[in-house]
């Protein structure tokens, strides 16, 4: 004859089962309810990149998930360069940026199908930036004039857009156009030419970063437009 003392025995058990089972059931059920969220963008940070030559930087990428929530992503992810003449960049999480030359090349970071890009610098060893002429004058539709821009002590030796350097040209209007050239000794240079407009005098100087955050700036040369 069974008691109600041994009937309670045998229920602790059965009872203490289903609330494992139960537990367990609702624990998966949650699972469904409340998924992993999605990575939906990723971006590069830093998001312009500086770095010396014979340098490196770490870069890292960091995700926007479909529940709003930003995050790094430390794994999964490829690294790619435009050019590794200029800068090459390695790694699976974080990556590690290395300059090789001056210049500016594109970042690619990869992670689940999406990607993010950010320009990149290469920083050489610039002192000071001199500029050759110092004065000038082309006629309207005429032939250009080269303006190079020597850095000390280098690398790289001259400087232009194409490697980093920024041309200040003042009054800023749609009549000058300078583009990246040689000079008459077929060293890089800066090649301004005025295609229409009206006689002008323009302010022309190169900058340059400097390696520690700042800029070095070249003397201002003075180009005489006229028709």
């Amino acid at each position: 004859m069974l008691t109600g003392r041994t009937l309670a025995g045998k229920r602790l058990p059965l009872t203490i089962g289903f609330a494992v089972l139960l537990v367990a059931a609702f624990g998966a059920g949650c699972k469904g309810f409340f998924p992993d969220p999605v990575l939906q963008s990723i971006a590069i940070n830093p998001t312009a990149p500086q770095v010396n030559v014979a340098a490196t930087l770490n870069l890292q990428v960091f995700g926007t998930y479909d529940d709003g929530t930003r995050k790094q992503v430390t794994s999964g992810v490829g690294w790619s360069s435009s050019d590794n003449t200029v800068a090459t960049v390695t790694g699976s999480g974080n990556g590690t940026l290395t300059g090789v030359a001056p210049g500016s090349v594109t970042i690619t970071a990869s992670a689940q199908a999406l990607s993010a890009t950010a320009a990149a610098t290469v920083i050489g060893n610039v002192a000071s930036i001199s500029v050759t002429p110092t004065s000038g004058s082309i006629k309207i539709g005429g032939t250009g004039l080269a303006f190079t821009f020597a850095a000390t002590p280098g690398p790289p030796s001259f400087i232009t857009i194409d490697n980093g350097g920024i041309l200040q040209v003042s009054p800023v209007d749609s009549f000058l156009t300078c583009t990246v050239g040689v000079d008459g000794s077929g060293n890089p240079a800066e090649v301004c030419t005025a295609v229409t407009g009206a006689a002008a005098q323009y302010s022309i100087a190169m900058t340059y970063p400097d390696g520690n955050g700042g800029t070095i700036t070249s003397p201002t040369a003075i180009l005489n437009v006229g028709p």
